[in-house]
């Protein structure tokens, strides 16, 4: 993000009001837009030499050129590494590379070894995507990692492969109310693994803590920039649990927003579209109607999900460890990166 770049003049955190719902929905669209993906190395390095002019004070004001370059920064670089993340990892991506594996995993009568192997997949990518977007400032070791990914790997599978079996088995049950239930299995999966995904792949987070920072006044921004010294020199009060837990709870929580709409709405659109002439009469169109459907609440629904909490999470520094009591900057609060 663009606090991560050298310069002792902060930009705006956003055009919006991220402390309202509606304002983050804006600025999470904006960091999550596609198009961002095209800047291409050129574009992010161009991006970057504005924002610094304006760290720097080469630049006194914000322009609609500044703030398309300070999209591009925050939708590409790490906020703690400030290293690019990895293209397909990244939520501008998220998307597109979901796409082929919810399709999969939402492909009308799978077989018990298609449900594993597109479960697999699934888990896989989320496995990428967590770590590339987590909280950078307790890294995971790749024994734990590991480890995470086939108990991800194993409780999605078996909440698949389990619902697939008992669902044919309702007796009470119409053949039309079976055929729905059929098809939100995958999303039963993806819910309960995604979540546990979260939590097991940012579980060292929760064992040592992340670093929680004081929330800086105007005064304390001024007396920084006559220093010559940027926000993010300012050192951490030190590793909090209490803010890790917040921090992944929520995270999780907003996976399973975000695949709710994905794993729910296509499927059902779908099982009333095979009943009309149309698609009975051109059932080559099934798979791209399927794709679209997916694509296109893909597109709505992680914005509105990944703004359920704002990503740079303020708190009291009373709500955490005895050791932080006291010691919050403005208002008494502090900063964490939650991560996304």
């Amino acid at each position: 993000m663009s606090a991560s770049l050298p310069g002792n003049r902060e930009l705006p955190e956003s055009q919006y009001d991220l402390d309202t719902y509606w304002g983050r929905v804006k600025q999470t669209a904006g960091i999550t837009d596609p198009r961002t993906l095209f800047a291409g190395k050129n574009g992010l390095e161009h991006a970057k030499k504005l924002v610094v002019a304006y760290k720097q004070g080469e630049i006194h004001e914000m322009t609609p050129e500044l703030w398309k370059a300070k999209k591009i920064v925050d939708s590409t670089l790490h906020p703690d590494t400030g290293e690019p993340v990895l293209l397909p990892f990244r939520m501008s991506c998220f998307a597109l590379s979901n796409l082929v594996v919810t399709a999969g995993m939402l492909t009308p009568g799978l077989k018990t070894t298609g449900t594993i192997l597109w479960q697999v997949a699934n888990q896989s990518l989320n496995v990428a995507i967590n770590n590339a977007n987590a909280n950078k400032s307790t890294p995971l070791s790749y024994s734990k990692m590991a480890q995470s990914y086939f108990l991800a790997v194993g409780a999605s599978c078996s909440v698949a492969v389990g619902l697939n079996s008992l669902v044919p088995r309702l007796k009470r049950v119409s053949p039309s109310t079976k055929l729905v239930l059929g098809r939100l299995v995958p999303f039963a999966a993806v819910a309960s693994a995604g979540a546990l995904n979260v939590f097991l792949m940012r579980g060292e987070e929760m064992r040592t803590g992340i670093d929680v920072y004081p929330v800086l006044s105007e005064k304390d921004r001024a007396r920084l920039a006559a220093e010559g010294r940027a926000e993010n020199d300012v050192p951490s009060l030190g590793k909090s649990k209490k803010a890790a837990k917040l921090a992944v709870s929520e995270t999780a929580l907003s996976r399973v927003l975000n695949s709710t709409p994905i794993m729910v709405v296509p499927p059902l659109i779908l099982v009333r579209l095979q009943r009309t002439e149309w698609l009975k009469g051109n059932p080559r169109f099934t798979l791209p109607v399927n794709l679209g459907l997916i694509l296109g609440m893909s597109y709505i629904a992680l914005p509105l999900a990944l703004a359920a909490f704002p990503q740079r999470q303020r708190i009291s520094a009373g709500s955490l460890e005895e050791e932080f009591r006291g010691r919050g900057g403005d208002g008494g609060m502090v900063v964490f990166n939650r991560g996304i």
